[in-house]
């Protein structure tokens, strides 16, 4: 089981693409490659599977408890030829300052995952070896065993770099990337564009690959990542006698596709057979007994939304008949009235009474917990459920709100709101949740299909 995670300095270092390019080459040798993301990012994971031909799993401390988390790595990974894991921002940023709590350094020390950092070589040149010697001593036993730099175009640029490194910090410099402009992914406002909505790239994953063998010492990073095994504990699970033949239609297509993999496969697990449906393009629903609209981009493709009555009208006609439904952020505002971008008001299923309004900058961003005001589809009054809102619109509405939300940093309490809300047998909000933090969760969701 050998395993390796490419951390960073900073976000925007060059960790992705650094990471995505040696996916992408040991894939074209003809090795199984199995990626994983550090955190709650939807939008890495795509382009992972894109690398690789292989689903991308969340590893996030702050959802998910160890033991899952372990559990669900080796799951994953015993049968994988090699299992990489990219980090989430720098290598010690995690919740609130300390450093061993949802950090990527934290993550690699609990698996014990060997880590390559990766390093902006721009601008600079000895004193780039005190930015990795820090990275080296500010934790104990983190294991990082090499560096590779990025932005780098001359060779005598790089020579001294890799010399500084090597003779302060000890560590092998494993490589560089230089600054092309054809390596560079599409940005947005969420960060990367996701994958779904781009084609035709085959040229770029050749030119990725061909420049990281090139540049990268990729025999070496494959000597370093370590084969280990450990005694693992399956989580206890609902019983899935209880849900076999259940159809959940799950939206997925390019307007909805933030999914975390280990959630479609608990599903699976209990017996639910999830079928696949548009809201962009699928006039209506398939048969079903439960649905899922996960987060996405609406307000990209809010006007091909508005367009596809039929779809709305079946949506709307499913809540009318109880069937439950779940909405995670996306989903929420596509089950409001309307949604306004840029002026535009483009009509919505209507589930929900209500308008999501498109902001310039970042409403919610972070990790959070919920606690529930009312029983809801996911948590019963009283309950918390735990995880993160990311997203640059509101839902403006008179309806009363499922859950409080919090925010903490280092124990304290620094922000407070509400929202969600259960109408019925649906339940919409911007919170994104990671089931794996209580698999029997998802009894109260699945027990309103077969009462």
């Amino acid at each position: 089981m050998k395993k390796i995670m490419f951390g960073a300095t900073h976000s925007g270092a060059g960790k992705t693409t650094i990471t995505l390019g040696i996916m992408h080459a040991l894939t074209l040798r003809g090795l199984k490659v199995q990626p994983y993301k550090v955190g709650p990012d939807y939008i890495d994971t795509g382009w992972h599977q894109l690398a690789t031909h292989q689903a991308s799993c969340n590893l996030d401390a702050f959802m998910v408890p160890e033991e899952n988390l372990h559990y669900l790595f080796h799951t994953h990974a015993q049968t994988a030829d090699i299992n990489i894991i990219e980090g989430v921002m720098g290598l010690y940023d995690g919740y609130g300052i300390d450093p061993n709590y949802c950090s990527s350094a934290a993550l690699a020390k609990s698996l014990a995952c060997p880590i390559v950092l990766v390093v902006d070589g721009k601008a600079v040149s000895t004193s780039i070896a005190a930015t990795v010697k820090g990275f080296q001593v500010f934790q104990p036993n983190v294991p990082i065993v090499g560096v590779v730099i990025n932005r780098v175009n001359t060779d005598s640029h790089y020579q001294l770099l890799k010399q500084a490194i090597e003779t302060y910090c000890q560590l092998p410099v494993l490589g560089h990337l230089p600054s092309l402009a054809e390596l560079a992914l599409p940005e947005r406002h969420l960060g990367l564009v996701p994958s779904e909505e781009m084609s035709d790239m085959q040229s770029y994953w050749q030119k990725l690959a061909d420049t990281v063998e090139q540049y990268i010492e990729i025999d070496n990073i494959l000597s370093l990542s370590e084969s280990t095994e450990e005694t693992i504990v399956s989580p206890r699970l609902p019983d899935s006698r209880n849900y076999q033949g259940l159809r959940m239609a799950i939206a997925q297509d390019a307007a909805f596709h933030f999914y975390y993999q280990d959630n479609l496969e608990l599903l699976k697990t209990l017996g639910i057979t999830l079928v696949p449906f548009s809201p962009l393009s699928d006039k209506a629903l398939p048969d079903c007994d439960l649905i899922y609209l996960g987060g996405g981009f609406p307000e990209i493709f809010a006007e091909q939304l508005a367009a596809n009555l039929s779809m709305r009208q079946s949506i709307a006609d499913a809540h009318q008949q109880l069937i439950p439904i779940y909405a995670e952020c996306g989903g929420l505002m596509y089950l409001g009235e309307s949604l306004q971008v840029d002026g535009q008001v483009y009509p919505m299923v209507g589930v929900l009474t209500g308008y999501s309004q498109m902001s310039k900058g970042l409403k919610r961003f972070g990790y959070c917990e919920a606690k529930a005001l009312q029983n809801t589809l996911l948590a019963n009054k009283g309950e918390i459920l735990r995880g993160h809102e990311f997203h640059h619109s509101e839902f403006i509405t008179s309806l009363d709100c499922a859950f409080d939300l919090y925010k903490t940093r280092d124990g304290e309490i620094i922000k407070t709101w509400q929202g969600g809300y259960q109408l019925g047998n649906t339940l919409a909000s911007y919170l994104h949740v990671h089931f794996y933090q209580n698999p029997f969760m998802l009894c109260r969701w699945l027990d309103r299909a077969v009462q």
